[in-house]
């Protein structure tokens, strides 16, 4: 049939870059089990784990029966999201307790992780767009996953691999701010968020590291865990600080044109979500908790009109025979 086919060809057309999608929707389904509401968090982690296999056989095919494109894609900017998205969905399968397959998840994440940031597009004098800071946004996925798997397994290994994943993004975050361009606030296509989206699972990454350290698994003495404490704090308000800012710069110049960047704004509103919430549990903060669940909602709000933004992208894509609707765009052409 014309349409299928159509829908189909689209589909092959979606580049790595994509999995912001996946990273966006798991994100938010970890914010919504973190404020209770357990029932659309599984909803939204269903609709995750489909479009993960979808774009991880396609990743697949093109490893084997396509190396040149498959390297191409590798070394485009949107190639480490392929790394957080997988941690992402781990982390929330991990809350399920099904510990096995987010451990699974972790094994590949890890895998994926170097050999991606290897082919990662290196700064050749030039600004560049948000996404620079995915390799912030990675290395601290997998310290979250790390460190949620540490505790549910009481494995202190894992809790100081993740801690030292921890501060490897945080140096990450450092040498990518050097290189973002800061124009980028008032006129990028969405994936500036990025900016804040990675202090936001920064400290949502310290925020479980300090809930790891239990009398079952003892990990930091009072200097260590003080330290850890003092950082998760400051990356929440750098983060809460980052919000604000690129929520004004929406308003002072919205961007209303539809681009597959915009999930990077909706993964850094769920982002910021679940470090308050997770941060209000790890500093014993109860008043984090009321302005977390409404963050929480405001994410959700945003992934719904992502969602009828793609929808519309996909009908037309299907529509012009899998040549694209006018005006989508690719991370990775960029």
């Amino acid at each position: 049939m014309p349409g299928i086919s159509g829908l189909r060809a689209w589909w092959a057309r979606r580049r790595p870059a994509a999995g912001t999608a996946v990273m966006a929707t798991g994100i938010v389904s970890v914010g919504l089990h973190m404020s209770g509401d357990e029932t659309p968090s599984r909803i939204l982690l269903g609709v995750a784990c489909v479009v993960w296999a979808g774009l991880g056989a396609g990743f697949a095919v093109r490893l084997v029966g396509q190396r040149h494109r498959w390297a191409a894609q590798a070394r485009g900017p949107g190639a480490l999201t392929a790394v957080a998205a997988t941690a992402v969905l781990g982390t929330r399968i991990s809350a399920l307790g099904r510990q096995t397959p987010a451990e699974a998840l972790l094994a590949l994440a890890a895998l994926l992780w170097p050999v991606l940031l290897l082919l990662a597009p290196r700064n050749r004098g030039r600004r560049m767009p948000g996404t620079v800071f995915l390799c912030c946004v990675a290395a601290q996925g997998l310290a979250v996953l790390a460190a949620v798997l540490a505790a549910s397994e009481a494995l202190a290994w894992l809790a100081h691999a993740a801690l030292a994943l921890f501060w490897l993004g945080l140096v990450f975050y450092g040498l990518a701010l050097t290189r973002f361009e800061p124009r980028q606030v008032l006129h990028g296509a969405g994936d500036h968020w990025f900016a804040g989206g990675a202090l936001g699972i920064s400290a949502l990454a310290g925020a479980e590291l300090l809930l790891a350290d239990s009398a079952r698994l003892p990990l930091w003495n009072d200097d260590d865990r003080g330290t850890l404490r003092d950082m998760t704090i400051t990356l929440l308000v750098l983060d809460l600080a980052c919000y604000l800012v690129l929520l004004a710069a929406e308003v002072a110049l919205p961007r209303l044109r539809h681009d597959v960047r915009r999930w990077a704004t909706v993964f850094a509103t769920g982002a910021t979500a679940a470090a308050v919430l997770s941060v209000a549990a790890a500093v014993d903060a109860p008043w984090l908790t009321g302005p977390g669940r409404a963050l929480v909602w405001v994410a959700v709000a945003a992934w719904l009109v992502a969602v009828v933004a793609a929808v519309r992208a996909a009908r037309a894509g299907a529509g012009q025979g899998g040549r694209g609707a006018p005006g989508v765009t690719s991370t990775a052409r960029r």
